[in-house]
């Protein structure tokens, strides 16, 4: 990788005040000078360092100008990759960064992988690999709490708790490895008993941070929210409600919605991934009924249904048949079109289905919607969540390797109780230790550490 100079757009694609070009490793500064022209300066060696310096980037070729630009070089290894890197600031668009990238490219620079500027970044010790994962969170992060998680992670806070428990379990190895070598001596005892508290204490940590994956989840990938109903109760009209745009086809006739609707929406900091479906009715349309089996699939899959009944109708066996749906299912109850002549009371619904949160709507009015955005919070992030104070699990990856640390530290603990070998409990302790490694990227494979780059944009 030191060999070789690569460089990629760091800016999204399609029209914007400015582009960036960016360019990593040794010969990073040599490509820059070659390119950039200034009336002030002849080299961009002569530029001070991390200050942008504005001029014309050319093709080497023949001289000719492609773009007025800001130069910015910083040398290595106080950068994100830790190698020199020079960035080219230039109108934004797809025109000039793309002329831009393909003469940096033929003098001398590759195209970047993906991931490849922060997999430069882990390789080089700037960061850990639970950092370089952080990163890519706060890219896709979809709320302000969502955000502050992952840059809470990037600033080291859960690579913190993994070496905290790890060196703990380095301590745990140098008593085994001393009773292995030393047995003459009479500490097997001691050792156990240091052993088990010292055990018991990573576990504590390891159960603390799973218990935060719930809402580690639920603010990196949102709440999957489903809205469910017979046709024509307001389903499209709440879901249009809640976007505040004209999303979904609203109309009188039954049966409208007739494929899956989904969408993203932040509500009070908590994301929320709302689906439309189609309306749960007996139907002989071949459409419309692969609409409703796909919303009853969905409703399994999801951590919320949004029920909407229309109180200005008696309840029908459409509504029934929802009722039976999602009543061991975590749901709201919306009792909707109360602006007309109310059929279907709270007591009603109460008895068919106790402990639901019932709230009485009108779409048309645009009541009940505060309400509800209210219960939604309430119901997913009940108690406040301290982000600046606590480390926050949102990683899949990371709760699998937390999960096999527990299940080993667990067996080590067993073992030790039962007075196993002592080399039995060794085994147990490493392997916690590697697993935990993992997260942070100190006893991972190249393999994973591959697939987990691929992830990335080619310009991070």
């Amino acid at each position: 990788m030191d060999i070789d100079t690569i460089a990629a757009i760091a800016t999204a694609p399609g029209e914007a005040g400015i582009g960036i070009v960016r360019i990593s490793g040794k010969n990073a500064i040599d490509i820059g000078n070659k390119i950039f022209r200034s009336k002030r300066v002849k080299s961009l060696k002569e530029c001070e360092e991390r200050k942008l310096n504005y001029g014309y980037a050319i093709d080497p070729k023949n001289e000719k100008k492609i773009d007025e630009v800001l130069v910015v070089y910083m040398k290595g290894p106080n950068t994100y990759t830790k190698e020199d890197i020079v960035e080219i600031n230039c109108h934004g668009g797809m025109v000039p960064v793309r002329r831009i990238l393909e003469v940096v490219l033929e003098n001398g620079a590759r195209i970047a992988e993906k991931g490849e500027f922060t997999k430069r970044a882990f390789l080089n010790g700037r960061i850990d690999l639970a950092q370089a994962e952080a990163i890519m969170d706060l890219i896709s992060a979809k709320t302000d709490s969502s955000f502050d998680v992952s840059l809470n992670q990037l600033e080291g806070s859960l690579s913190r708790e993994v070496s905290d428990m790890r060196n703990t379990l380095l301590a745990m190895l140098a008593h085994i490895e001393a009773s292995i070598d030393f047995p003459e001596h009479d500490v097997e005892e001691i050792t156990y008993g240091e052993l088990e508290s010292q055990g018991e204490e990573v576990l504590e940590k390891i159960n603390k941070l799973l218990d935060t994956v719930y809402t580690g989840r639920i603010l990196r990938e949102g709440i999957k929210t489903i809205i469910l109903g017979k046709p024509n109760v307001g389903k499209s009209s709440l879901m249009n409600a809640i976007l505040r745009e004209n999303r979904a086809i609203v109309t009188d006739i039954p049966g409208t919605t007739r494929d899956i609707i989904e969408e993203y929406i932040n509500i009070k900091g908590v994301p929320l991934k709302l689906v439309d479906t189609a309306g749960i009715r007996e139907t002989e349309d071949l459409v419309e009924k692969i609409g409703v089996d796909k919303a009853k699939g969905i409703l399994n899959e999801s951590d919320l249904a949004i029920a909407v009944f229309d109180t200005s109708r008696e309840l029908e066996k459409e509504d029934l048949e929802i009722i039976e749906l999602i009543k061991d299912k975590k749901s709201i109850i919306l009792l909707n079109k109360t602006d007309l002549p109310i059929k279907i009371s709270e007591d009603e619904i109460n008895k068919l289905l106790p402990n639901k949160k019932i709230i009485n709507t009108s779409m048309i009015k645009g009541k009940g919607l505060d309400i509800l955005e209210e219960t939604l919070k309430d119901m997913f992030l009940s108690s406040e969540i301290q982000i600046k104070d606590n480390t926050i699990v949102t990683n899949v990856r990371h709760r699998n390797q937390l999960l096999k640390s527990k299940e080993n530290i667990q067996e080590a603990l067993e073992s030790i109780r039962i007075g196993l070998p002592i080399d039995c409990v060794e085994v147990d302790v490493k392997n916690c230790w590697e697993n935990l490694g993992e997260i942070t990227g100190d006893t991972v494979g190249e393999d994973i550490i591959d697939k987990i780059f691929a992830n990335f944009c080619i310009g991070k």
